[in-house]
């Protein structure tokens, strides 16, 4: 007979044929108090882009442990070979950097309970599993997935029902036997015939009943360890006392308490840490957000213009508020407030418009030159800008965009979008030529106005071409003399500087490009008026 594959040695804990979910009830509202030197844990398998679940879990943390002043551990769970890789890893160290997440212990910082990798500790796992083996705590498994599911039609079950316990009783004859076939043993922890009950920070009492959680495998049949079995035993080493982390992960939850229970007894941890099971993030349809989806990307947020400020209170609320009428704060005023017991059970809901709304908040709270500052790459990313940093541009750059920044800082609601207002303040080209939407508010009366506009600006001296005289002249000569209203009158000037329907203010826009250009451009569009609008 075949010994037990790797891939077939972890039962599945989230599977419609697991009793976990099933039985498992909130009880009550018991929410247990925190230790005095609460330590909390960011732990994140290196598998791909860093998502906002991801970094919501990381939030919660670090404002746990800043608001008590306690510990966070930034460790790696890398000990799967196949998925993890060290591109995945830098993204997280980028990201958590980028957002400005700082940890006391772990991975760039050190601490007294490294190496910070999994990859690094393998031989606290065996040496774990060895006295897990020792005590009767953990035993070995022969049995394959096709024999377990045999067992359970035999019995009457469901075949998927799941692991029997079977192995429990092997002599060591019949182990011998499995050996002698070329069998390797996977190694399962006994589990207890009892209820299992504990007091959740987040959804309270939460009871796990007898026999819902079948003995599981800690190492595969080769030697590895499984998270099962690295999981508990690192955050015990750590002296971790407080575990946030997914709903996901709430199923695998009895198992580290019976696990904990018997690390304690061997010396290995020194207390049961609290848990606290953060809500679902959904996505549309009312699915749980997916790493693939795009609303989930971080740096696909980042790279359409979020500002951390903004994208970090956004990412606060999925489970949280600061108080019912307030949706708008910074990371100091979170740390004062936040408790990870206020975080709501009922799965969050990511709202992309929502976000960016708070967004636009936090990029109109900033100092205009930090504005700029942080807009420049999103401009020299674009070829709008010479350099992608604020010091190397030339001075004319610098003085068009410190005159812009007051008109389009409050337009914006992303970094991304500020190119689109700016382009044409940066750009000397005497001719834009617009876009569709623009095209769709150059009306009949299109050709007369900017006759109009071309002749009263010609007339304008340089001395007068200043916002307040650019407005008084063409609204005298639009609206007032002409007829026009107001949106008949400037849209066709708008249309000509910028070549875009949504622009900066009209007439700060033409004192910052000048009078050359801001002619040239009005006989510019003069010249393609009937051409663009067919």
């Amino acid at each position: 007979m075949e010994p037990m594959s790797e891939e077939h040695t972890v039962d599945p804990i989230d599977s419609a044929s697991n009793p976990v979910k099933a039985q498992e009830q909130a009880l009550d509202h018991v929410k247990p108090e925190l230790p005095e030197n609460v330590r909390v844990r960011f732990c994140p398998s290196p598998t791909g882009t860093p998502h906002v679940g991801m970094v919501r879990t990381a939030l919660f943390n670090w404002a746990e442990a800043r608001h008590t002043g306690g510990t966070l551990v930034f460790r790696i769970e890398d000990t799967d070979a196949v998925r993890d890789s060290e591109e995945s890893y830098n993204q997280i160290i980028d990201a958590l950097k980028w957002l400005g997440i700082d940890w006391d212990e772990g991975i760039e910082v050190g601490g007294p309970d490294g190496p910070y990798r999994q990859s690094e500790r393998g031989e606290f796992y065996k040496e774990a599993a060895r006295k897990l083996l020792e005590a009767g705590y953990a035993y070995e498994s022969f049995s394959t997935p096709e024999e377990t599911a045999a067992r359970n039609v035999a019995a009457g079950r469901p075949k998927e029902f799941g692991y029997d316990g079977y192995d429990r009783t092997l002599t060591e004859e019949q182990k011998a036997a499995f050996r002698a076939e070329g069998r390797k043993p996977a190694i399962r922890i006994k589990m207890p015939d009892e209820d299992i009950v504990f007091d959740d920070l987040i959804r309270g009492r939460i009871e796990f009943k007898a026999g819902s959680v079948p003995d599981y495998v800690i190492v595969r049949p080769n030697g590895d360890p499984l998270y099962t079995l690295t999981n508990p035993v690192d955050d015990a080493m750590m002296n971790i006392n407080v575990v946030l982390r997914g709903e996901d992960l709430l199923p695998s939850t009895p198992r580290q308490i019976v696990l904990y229970q018997y690390l304690i007894k061997l010396g290995i941890a020194r207390q049961m840490p609290l848990f606290g099971h953060m809500p679902y993030v959904m996505g549309e349809g009312n699915k749980k957000l997916s790493k693939r989806d795009p609303e989930s990307n971080l740096f696909l947020h980042r790279e359409n213009g979020f500002i951390k400020e903004g994208l970090l209170n956004y990412l606060a609320l999925l489970g949280w508020s600061i108080s019912p009428d307030n949706d708008i704060f910074s990371m100091e005023e979170m740390v004062e407030a936040f408790d990870v017991r206020d975080v709501k059970a009922n799965p969050a809901h990511f709202d992309l418009k929502k976000a960016i709304s708070i967004n636009a908040e936090h990029i109109r709270m900033l100092e205009p030159q930090d504005f700029l500052n942080r807009s420049v790459p999103y401009l020299f990313k674009e070829g709008l800008v010479s350099a992608d940093n604020w010091d190397a541009l030339t001075e004319w750059e610098q003085e068009v965009l410190t005159k812009a920044a007051p008109l389009v800082q409050s337009r914006v609601r992303l970094l991304g979008e500020v190119g689109g207002m700016v382009g044409s303040l940066l750009s000397t080209e005497e001719y834009i030529a617009p876009d569709k939407d623009a095209v769709k508010q150059l009306k009949d009366s299109s050709a007369d106005v900017l006759d109009a506009a071309i002749a009263a600006c010609e007339n304008i001296s340089d001395d007068g071409w200043t916002t307040d005289n650019l407005h008084e002249t063409l609204t005298d000569v639009l609206v007032e003399k002409g007829g026009y209203k107001p949106r008949l009158a400037f849209g066709p000037v708008r249309v000509a500087m910028s070549g875009r329907r949504v622009s900066p203010p009209l007439f700060e826009s033409m004192e910052i490009v000048g009078k050359d250009i801001s002619v040239a451009r009005l006989k510019g569009l003069r010249e393609h008026l009937a051409e663009i609008r067919g």
